[in-house]
């Protein structure tokens, strides 16, 4: 019995914090944090701040396509933090590690992956000089 306990203090534990690092992860991006904590809205968000039509959310109820497109926005998740594809696998395989990484580390919200002049002026701005072994700003 005291260990049912234990284990329902446990996950209790995690959901508070998953629900803290999705607020941090939404705030970095701009919005209100306890958008990140609603069920359905925070991936309609998530979904625009990545710079995708809100309409994208019909396509994660069709089964086997919310599939392609969660890992879609996943990876426009990760470069519109500055990530690359390396972090999308993450993301994708190790969520539960990589999403706190995500909100709580030093990484930054660029801006929406889906509007790619916005993406590529980022880059072109702060790109990595690999004869000075620095990022240029």
């Amino acid at each position: 019995m005291i260990g049912l306990f234990f284990l329902v203090i446990f996950w209790l534990a995690l959901v508070l914090f998953y629900l803290y690092c999705s607020w941090k992860l939404f705030e970095k991006a701009g919005r209100e944090g306890w958008e990140g904590i609603i069920p359905i809205y925070n991936l309609y968000v998530m979904i625009r701040f990545v710079g995708k039509p809100g309409w994208w959310l019909i396509l994660f109820i069709i089964p086997f396509v919310n599939f392609i497109f969660l890992i879609w926005t996943y990876n426009m998740l990760s470069k519109s933090f500055g990530k690359d594809e390396g972090f999308t696998i993450g993301l994708v395989l190790l969520g539960a590690i990589f999403f706190p990484i995500l909100a709580l580390g030093s990484a930054r919200y660029i801006g929406p992956y889906g509007d790619s002049a916005a993406f590529q002026s980022y880059q072109q701005q702060h790109s990595f000089d690999l004869d000075k072994g620095k990022f240029s700003s």
